[in-house]
């Protein structure tokens, strides 16, 4: 077996305390420990989430990373979905010393969060909401483009826009979201300011995900064409999803239930019904051709990142 890539040094990587500055998704119900420790494991920030609101689980899934992994990790609090005001309590009480938070307000919990010593990463969809998640003292942002799937803001911009603009206005270190998967992806993220990439579908669709075969291989077959921009006009959040029955139908309106909508949820991510809810998929998986362990995953990841540079280099460096 070949031996893993030397550890990448950067700001992301030393305030993660991890090897690699590859950060996985935080999906709901799917970012628990047997995804999230695949990701610590193989060198990158495993995290767990807690959309869910079932923080009891979570709680058990915390104790089992502790089983499964000795590396970093981190918990996701989406906090828009926060129903326990003693979420940070929860989190600082579990040992994490890493925190994402998203969809919500940043100055909400982030001095909290860091007077309990945690690292706090935001994530943002708009240069007004990075500059407003740096006054409220973050440690980093992770800038999350339109291709990503899951939750966006209804005015998407791309992440080739996005991410070199935010880049250009701040001096916190970012990560790269939306659009990511691989070598020549995270090396483009660098070239535009990243000093890292987070991974949602390319996670999703591995080995170790525990979502239903039928998403995975869904994902697989699907083209760059295949994903569905839900909701854009409606009341709240847009959406990324990849393309079905259910999400062609939903497409040329705005969503009047979004709740109903996602009552099927665990049918489609555990019983792989792909009609009974809304499968949130990034516009990569038009570039994702086969399901692999998220070791190969990671580190082919970093050898690929690696190759491209010195390619580039050795082609315009001069």
């Amino acid at each position: 077996m070949a031996e893993s890539p030397l550890p990448i040094r950067n700001r992301v990587t030393e305030l993660l305390g991890v090897r690699y500055p590859i950060i996985q998704a935080p999906m709901g119900w799917i970012a628990r420990a047997p995804l999230a420790s695949a990701v610590s494991n193989a060198g990158g920030m495993g995290i767990i989430e807690t959309a869910s609101g079932e923080l009891e689980a979570i709680r058990g899934e915390i104790r089992r990373m502790r089983d499964l992994t000795d590396q970093p990790f981190g918990v996701n609090i989406a906090l828009s979905y926060v129903r326990d005001p003693g979420i940070v309590d929860f989190v600082a009480g579990q040992g994490v010393r890493f925190v994402t938070t998203s969809a919500g307000d940043p100055s909400r919990y982030c001095a909290q969060l860091k007077a309990a010593g945690l690292t706090v990463f935001h994530v943002v969809p708009t240069l007004k909401g990075a500059l407003k998640a740096v006054e409220a003292g973050v440690d980093g942002l992770i800038v999350e483009g339109a291709e990503g799937g899951g939750f966006k803001n209804p005015r998407d911009v791309a992440s080739m826009v996005l991410l070199p603009l935010v880049c250009s206005r701040v001096q916190v270190p970012v990560v790269a979201a939306g659009g990511f998967c691989d070598g020549v992806s995270m090396a483009a993220a660098f070239a535009l300011g990243a000093e890292g990439v987070q991974m949602g579908t390319r996670m999703l669709s591995s080995a170790e995900s525990p979502v239903h075969e039928n998403w995975k291989q869904a994902i697989v077959a699907a083209g760059e064409t295949d994903t569905v921009f839900l909701n854009r006009g409606g009341q709240g959040a847009a959406l990324r999803a990849l393309r079905t029955e259910r999400t062609s139908r939903l497409e040329p309106q705005p969503i009047p239930d979004m709740r109903a909508e996602f009552a099927g949820v665990q049918q489609l991510y555990f019983g792989g019904d792909m009609e009974a809810a809304i499968p949130l998929t990034g516009q990569v998986c038009g570039r994702i051709d086969a399901v692999r362990p998220v070791r190969e995953i990671v580190e082919e990841t970093v050898r690929q990142f690696r190759e491209t540079l010195a390619a580039l280099h050795g082609r315009y460096g001069g």
